[in-house]
């Protein structure tokens, strides 16, 4: 059984019972089954699938983004933007999947030797919670654009979002069988992971699961893309615009409660300007409303499990005991929700918890440094590398410094998001492999060579 629980009020909100074996051979027998059919659709035909699934997302976006929120916690708003994404998405791969799966000539002495791209087959997606809707639809997208099919096993704290994505695709006129979710513990997925009609897998979660992931995908030499955990770096220089810095510095890191793998982590700031980036980081703080979800002025909600808020308190007193100072919030605010207020801890150093973990909440880790220089090397010293952003007036310079950081993107005077048009992955122990833009699409193909020689 597995059980949804409301963490701004700790309500049982639903309970889902598990799929059994019988049930997930039907459904994995199924996608195999139609997948086949699927890969002779011309390109633009299963393009025509990814436009109806935008319109589903967006005629029900309201729905959608109230369960969303019931279910994990996020601000209304934050919601309501997390189903459009996923409808832009759609539509951004609709418009542009033929021209990224064209054949591409080879000039040779074999003049009509191509490299065309192939499906591979059924992709398993194994989804978190954080974003529980755009973690698919930023894979199914376009991974059904080039003829696969999907098997979703999503997060079990979002077994209600997981059925509501089965609804928009069977609403959308997804072929049948297609696409499943299934409703299984994590023990059951090394089996469907190993199960033949699984041609790759796919897996946004932490580091720890993605190793476990990696090494039973590997044992079947199936090809995987791994989006992992993150400790991204937001670097201040000391011309930087610091009021700009600042304001965007405090959405950076408490967009989804701080509950997202991009979430700007560590604020790596120059000495000569620290003082004053603090002020005005903590007045956004300050700014922040903390409460119900579901009001719609809401910046602040529950965190999404019990555990997750003891974690991070945890790191939270590792840090000050450390030696870093407390400048705002530093313990849970108590009552029925999983409610963590914003926290900041300034003069944190490489050896503390806050520096070289993960934290995966409402906790902002101030490093000052004397130059761009040293900026760089903290920037770089975590086993992390996904996003990483530098702020800088001067972008010729910023050009140069962003080449030496370790991390899949690095935005110069912008927040790290993902955005369709662009590769979103990373390197070191945050994955490997690429998702959206041109890159993400070819993931999940055979990127095949066809040669031809003489007629004889």
């Amino acid at each position: 059984m597995i059980v949804s629980i409301n963490p701004a009020d700790g309500r049982e909100l639903a309970r889902h019972a598990l799929h059994d074996d019988a049930h997930v051979d039907r459904a994995l027998g199924a996608a195999k089954t139609a997948q086949a059919a699927w890969r002779k659709v011309p390109v633009a035909g299963r393009c025509t699938l990814l436009n109806a699934m935008a319109r589903v997302l967006r005629a029900g976006k309201a729905r959608y983004a109230a369960m969303i929120t019931r279910e994990m916690g996020k601000p209304i708003a934050e919601a309501e933007a997390e189903i459009e994404k996923c409808a832009y998405n759609c539509d951004f791969y609709a418009e542009n999947a033929a021209k990224f799966l064209a054949d591409e000539p080879v000039a040779s002495n074999a003049s009509e030797s191509l490299v065309v791209f192939d499906p591979l087959g059924v992709v398993l997606a194994i989804m978190p919670w954080n974003y529980p809707f755009w973690q698919f639809f930023r894979f199914a997208a376009p991974a059904l654009a080039a003829g696969n099919g999907a098997i979703l096993k999503h997060a079990n704290n979002v077994p209600q979002c997981a059925l509501a994505i089965e609804e928009v695709m069977k609403e959308a006129g997804c072929p049948e069988g297609l696409f499943a979710a299934l409703l299984i513990e994590p023990s059951k997925v090394a089996g469907i992971i190993a199960d033949e009609r699984i041609a790759a897998v796919t897996l946004t979660g932490s580091t720890e699961v993605g190793a476990i992931v990696a090494a039973q995908a590997g044992k079947a030499l199936k090809k995987q893309v791994l989006e992992l955990g993150g400790s991204d770096p937001f670097i201040v220089l000391a011309d930087a615009d610091l009021e700009a810095a600042a304001k965007v510095a405090v959405k950076a890191r408490y967009i989804n409660v701080g509950q997202s793998c991009v979430n700007a982590k560590r604020f790596i700031v120059e000495e000569a300007v620290a003082d004053r980036f603090v002020d005005l980081f903590l007045e956004g703080v300050a700014a922040l409303k903390i409460g119900d979800p579901m009001e719609r002025d809401t910046d602040i909600g529950p965190m999404a499990r019990e555990n997750l808020m003891t974690g991070l308190h945890g790191q939270v007193e590792r840090t000050l005991a450390a030696g870093a100072t407390l400048r705002a919030g530093g313990k849970p605010l108590g009552g029925a929700g999983l409610y963590y207020p914003p926290t900041v801890l300034d003069n944190v150093t490489p050896d503390m918890a806050a520096f070289c973990e993960e934290t995966f909440g409402p906790v902002a880790a101030i490093i000052r440094v004397k130059d761009a220089a040293e900026a760089v090397t903290l920037a770089n010293q975590t086993e992390f590398g996904l996003g990483a952003a530098l702020w800088t007036r001067d972008t010729g310079r910023a050009h140069g410094l962003a080449r030496q950081i370790e991390a899949g993107a690095v935005f110069i005077n912008g927040m790290v998001a993902s955005d369709p048009r662009y590769p979103f992955g990373g390197i070191k122990r945050s994955g490997y492999g690429r998702e959206l833009g041109v890159y993400g699409i070819r993931e999940f193909v055979n990127i095949k060579t066809v040669w031809v020689g003489p007629a004889r």
